[in-house]
């Protein structure tokens, strides 16, 4: 790829070695994944429209809902597209982390789209199997988890946020754990995407947190100066999660209230296994209960929700997911939107502080 030819040529013409810094690419990839998004947008929207793709809005929904009938769908393949060029262009690709990230990442795409193309094509809002679904994101998540632990020596402890050096090792179960973690994140961030660009911004904030996060981890000095674990070559992480943040700010130029496309699940679940899998490998699985916040209560509302029906026959919330409670309760959709993202700030800045306060 280019930054491989770069990195070879450095030797022979020394300017070239500013492309080997890892803060360098970052910004670059970070320019590249907006700009393919944005100018690419246009011209994806057209296509989603004369296919006729359509997002097919549920029956039991808010009546407000339903005049996004219609609205393309399927537009996170854009975002993929738009991260991969630059991937491969500013990314150490020999990087088997990168690899791994890429793998669930659009795996977990893959499965969105087939989820996505069923509810287009059928009209309805079903889609695929729920079990089928799951099985195959646990499947790609344990495999991908199962073999850096394996082959690229992933530690198997799992650490508790804001204390100094403490966790417990899980040993081979962490296999398991960990695909828990992947795939309860991807399925989280999915609940959450049910408003105009309310689920893409909490993405860049934790991606950017997570960006910030690989690079630390991935540094010797820095990581042992704060005292959390050190993962060799988790700092080339850093420019993969520079792309999701400018390509999610690229998608939200159309996806901002009125939207003129929904992400859909081919965005939604790969953006998920992506922040989780970048949780798992960075060893911050459990602080991505407190970076993803508003992804966890989504998730919770509907649990909670169905739970509570089953046993009892009564509903805790007037509509699950919780952003739906708030909105039949009377507040506007932009105004629950705008409070979501300024609690995922909030709760990156917290997780952040952890660094720190160990």
């Amino acid at each position: 790829m280019l930054y491989q030819w770069l990195y070879s040529m450095a030797d022979q013409f020394s300017p070239l070695n500013v492309f080997r810094y890892i803060t360098v690419r970052t910004f670059i990839a970070f320019f590249t994944s907006f700009l393919l998004c944005w100018m690419w947008g246009p011209y994806f929207i057209k296509r989603l429209q004369l296919k006729h793709f359509g997002q097919a809005i549920r029956d039991d929904g808010p009546q407000s809902h339903k005049k996004k009938a219609g609205t393309p769908t399927m537009g996170g393949g854009l975002i993929l597209l738009s991260t991969l060029i630059p991937c491969l262009l500013w990314v150490d690709m020999q990087n088997p982390l990168v690899w791994a990230v890429l793998i669930i990442t659009w795996g977990f795409g893959m499965i969105g789209y087939m989820d996505d193309w069923l509810k287009v094509s059928k009209k309805n809002s079903k889609g695929l199997s729920g079990k089928i679904r799951l099985a195959g994101e646990f499947l790609i998540s344990a495999a991908v988890v199962a073999y850096l632990v394996h082959f690229h020596n992933l530690g198997t402890t799992v650490y508790v946020p804001f204390v100094k050096q403490f966790g417990f090792d899980l040993g081979y179960f962490y296999i398991v754990f960990a695909a828990l973690v992947v795939v309860g994140t991807a399925n989280a961030v999915n609940l959450t995407d049910g408003l105009d660009g309310l689920a893409i911004v909490p993405v860049m904030i934790s991606a950017a947190t997570l960006g910030l996060f690989a690079y630390v981890t991935g540094h010797y000095s820095i990581a042992n100066y704060l005292q959390i674990p050190h993962v060799i070559g988790a700092g080339e992480l850093t420019p993969v999660a520079a792309t999701i943040v400018a390509a999610g700010m690229g998608f939200l130029w159309f996806n901002a209230y009125p939207a003129q496309v929904f992400m859909g699940d081919v965005g939604s679940l790969s953006l998920g296994g992506f922040l989780g899998s970048m949780a798992v490998i960075t060893q911050n699985e459990l602080l991505m209960v407190v970076l993803g916040g508003v992804f966890v209560v989504e998730a919770l509302s509907v649990i909670t929700q169905v739970i509570s029906f089953k046993l009892t026959g009564k509903r805790v919330f007037k509509m699950a997911p919780i952003h739906h409670h708030f909105e039949l309760g009377g507040l506007t959709e932009t105004k629950i939107i705008v409070r979501f993202w300024i609690i995922s700030i909030l709760l990156a800045v917290l997780s952040l502080a952890t660094l720190k306060l160990r």
